[in-house]
């Protein structure tokens, strides 16, 4: 899609330049000050180490896109349905459906903070280095059998196939839905919490109806569990700083169609 930078504020079109302009966003090579490096940002790096090195290190912005303003409403109901559970001490229904009413909303004061990836998020500082690795958790929940917090994380979507243990991390991008589990297991481990191996995914899936719209959308709600991996985590995201502190920018994935676009725009930018 074409997508024109407008001012957030008034909505009027201003010049876009494809660059930042917060320098503060930009990385500089062997810098002393602490940099952030968001759960998203190093999922950019695990899918292209271009990208992500002109992005951090060169402040290059991606062109925007539209906000997921459906699904960002399914997260924000379901975190009102958790939090009243968290307040009343109990599982949540989709807990006691699968037989884990074991589990409830996990009760902290940074909870809040925790969920909110833009003001606050997981932080846990890499070894002694000065990255900080970040990332908003939709939701925490905790075993009461075994004292252990649990990473969840909602995820909206329509497929008319029904959603199954089986068959949901069928396809190459679910990998991505996954590594955000990992990643959100490692952080909170660095923070020192005791983190199960358990992790779940709270899929809602529209349904689509033969008797219309009618105002309403009807959904299928699953949960899907997933075992946290978080050893091999370590390497990368060292590589991902070991790359940050370079000064020469990486070859790109061959397989990343935002350097296949700039690749073929650039030759006819030339003519």
């Amino acid at each position: 899609m074409i997508s024109l930078k407008r001012n957030k504020k008034t909505g009027e079109l201003v010049e876009a330049t494809g660059l930042t302009s917060q320098k503060w966003r930009m990385y500089q090579p062997n810098q002393n000050k602490d940099f952030t490096v968001s759960r998203s940002r190093f999922d950019s790096y695990m899918t292209c180490h271009r990208c992500f090195y002109l992005k951090t290190n060169r402040g290059l912005m991606e062109p925007s896109t539209p906000g997921w303003t459906l699904n960002t409403l399914t997260d924000t109901l379901l975190k009102k349905e958790f939090d009243q559970c968290r307040n009343e001490k109990k599982p949540h229904r989709i807990m006691i459906e699968n037989n884990l009413s074991h589990l409830v909303p996990f009760q902290h004061d940074d909870i809040d903070k925790w969920r909110n990836s833009l003001s606050g998020g997981l932080k846990h500082r890499f070894k002694e280095t000065n990255i900080i690795l970040q990332g908003g958790v939709d939701d925490v929940w905790f075993n009461t059998e075994t004292e252990e917090i649990i990473v969840a994380d909602y995820k909206s979507q329509q497929k008319n196939e029904e959603v199954t243990q089986e068959n949901y991390f069928r396809g190459a991008y679910k990998e991505g839905y996954k590594r955000q589990l990992d990643f959100y297991g490692y952080v909170l481990k660095g923070m020192g919490y005791k983190v199960s191996k358990d992790a779940y995914l709270y899929i809602c899936n529209a349904k689509e109806v033969e008797e219309g719209f009618h105002g309403k959308m009807l959904f299928d709600e699953t949960l899907i569990h997933y075992e946290i991996k978080t050893d091999y985590l370590d390497d990368h995201i060292q590589s991902m700083i070991d790359l940050m502190n370079s000064e020469d920018v990486p070859e790109s994935n061959f397989s990343c169609e935002n350097c296949a676009y700039a690749r073929q725009r650039s030759a006819y930018d030339t003519l």
